[in-house]
């Protein structure tokens, strides 16, 4: 007989659990037999002891089957996706997914709301009036099978242990546990019945990981929970040491998106979505490398099939597509008001967290998942990373509709940090990690 108790003193004492063991553990937790005291201190456990590769696959499946899953394999087609571990200006699953659709890969997308300084992919689709991302899943594998993208959210039928060891991760100080991020990340993603995952995992001042080294260490758990679970994942480092384009705001980021997929985008934008998309059309076979991927994903933002795939998801789901040629159809503030620069100098860092946290005073993420948000309100960029400003010249317009402006606005010039000498601006890209090269030491 199996007691959580026993569970609990076996990875205290940095023993390796048993499938069962792990399985027991999660399938009664779920089932509330087990209290949030006993499930705190395993997770506390895991924290300081951390788990095998084989105990992650354990742990991934038992969450992973603690609810229902997406049966896709009615539908014609392979099935991939993307995840990234969040940052702010983060907009790239939304023109990324009816691309890479454009080219003949089915892309079933589940996202998540913003929390804290990232915003969710979910809020900023709701942004544009009417689209909806609660779907049946009778509608969103009808959805899937007609278009080939479809955008939703997760419901509570899918990884109910995963959510529910989430809630109790967040108030216990163990949110920051590798092992425990990373099989929480995946039990949802490999939810969706796919066959190739390619993962963003961001690193810098701007993201959960900001040590290059804990980023990649998370990358690499990740890869090889896909691979011990019969999914081909690959994972990309990218940094989060500024914004992602110019627009941070949940509508600001839906116009970008669509700037994108007109292939008019920020340089940074559209190189993570061309990226990012060459590694689903790899994962796919679609492409027998990378740059064939990145011309596809090319030529599809240039010829306007990736912006036709975004019209059709987007009527599919009851949107209003009428905003793709008219942006005031979307939310906005009711002030623009710049920030200048204090001095003149180099802009030779972001403190991105202290950006996306400004955005979230204004109103535009939240503090409590039950929060409301503005989608009007957020940032948009006037200067980069390496750009030289002069004094009173504006770093950043905020978009406001007053809360919290002035507090807001202090923090945002305090996180530009301006110097009279340059330094080399950080790449966007990092290490690539594959099954191949999972054991490789990190160099950064």
């Amino acid at each position: 007989m199996i007691r959580a108790l026993d569970v609990i003193i076996k990875k205290r004492n940095g023993n390796i659990l048993s499938d069962s063991e792990i399985q027991f553990l999660i399938s009664e937790y779920t089932n509330g037999n087990i209290p949030d005291y006993q499930m705190a201190a395993f997770a506390m456990a895991v924290f300081f002891k951390s788990m095998s590769g084989a105990e992650l696959s354990a742990l991934t499946t038992a969450m992973l089957h603690s609810g229902s899953t997406l049966d896709l394999s009615s539908i014609s087609g392979v099935c991939v996706d993307k995840h990234s571990t969040g940052g702010v200006g983060d907009k790239i699953s939304i023109p990324l997914a009816p691309a890479v659709a454009a080219c003949g890969v089915l892309v079933p997308m589940i996202s998540g709301r913003g929390l804290g300084h990232t915003g969710g992919t979910l809020d900023k689709l709701e942004s544009i009036p009417g689209f909806s991302c609660k779907l049946s899943v009778e509608q969103f594998k009808k959805q899937l099978a007609a278009i080939g993208c479809c955008l939703g959210s997760q419901t509570d039928e899918i990884a109910p242990a995963d959510k529910k060891l989430y809630a109790l991760r967040d108030v216990t100080g163990t949110i920051e546990s590798i092992p425990l991020i990373a099989s929480s990340i995946m039990s949802k993603k490999l939810s969706e019945g796919i066959q190739g995952l390619v993962l963003d995992v961001k690193f810098g001042s701007g993201a959960f990981m900001r040590d290059p080294k804990d980023a990649y260490l998370l990358a690499q758990t990740m890869v090889d929970i896909g691979a011990r679970m019969g999914t081909q994942t690959v994972a990309r480092l990218t940094s989060m040491e500024q914004p992602i384009g110019i627009m941070a705001g949940n509508s600001l980021e839906i116009c970008e998106s669509i700037d994108v997929l007109k292939g008019i985008g920020p340089k940074d934008t559209n190189q993570l979505v061309i990226e990012l998309g060459a590694e689903m059309l790899l994962l796919s076979k679609k492409v027998s490398n990378l740059d064939d991927g990145r011309a596809q994903i090319q030529a599809v933002l240039k010829n306007g099939l990736a912006l036709q795939k975004f019209i059709q998801v987007g009527e599919a789901q009851g949107a209003n597509m009428r905003v793709v040629d008219d942006y005031s159809l979307l939310p906005h503030a009711q002030f623009k008001k710049p920030v200048f620069a204090p001095k003149a100098g180099f802009i030779n860092s972001m403190d991105t967290y202290a950006l996306g946290t400004a955005i979230a005073f204004l109103g535009g993420g939240r503090e409590k998942s039950a929060d409301i948000i503005d989608p009007g309100v957020g940032i948009e960029m006037c200067m980069k990373l390496g750009s030289y400003v002069e004094e009173n010249q504006p770093l950043c317009i905020v978009h406001s509709s007053g809360k919290n402006e002035a507090q807001a606005m202090k923090q945002i010039e305090e996180a530009f940090n301006i110097n009279a000498e340059k330094i080399p601006v950080p790449n966007l890209f990092g290490p690539r990690i594959t099954i191949q090269n999972l054991n490789e030491v990190f160099h950064g």
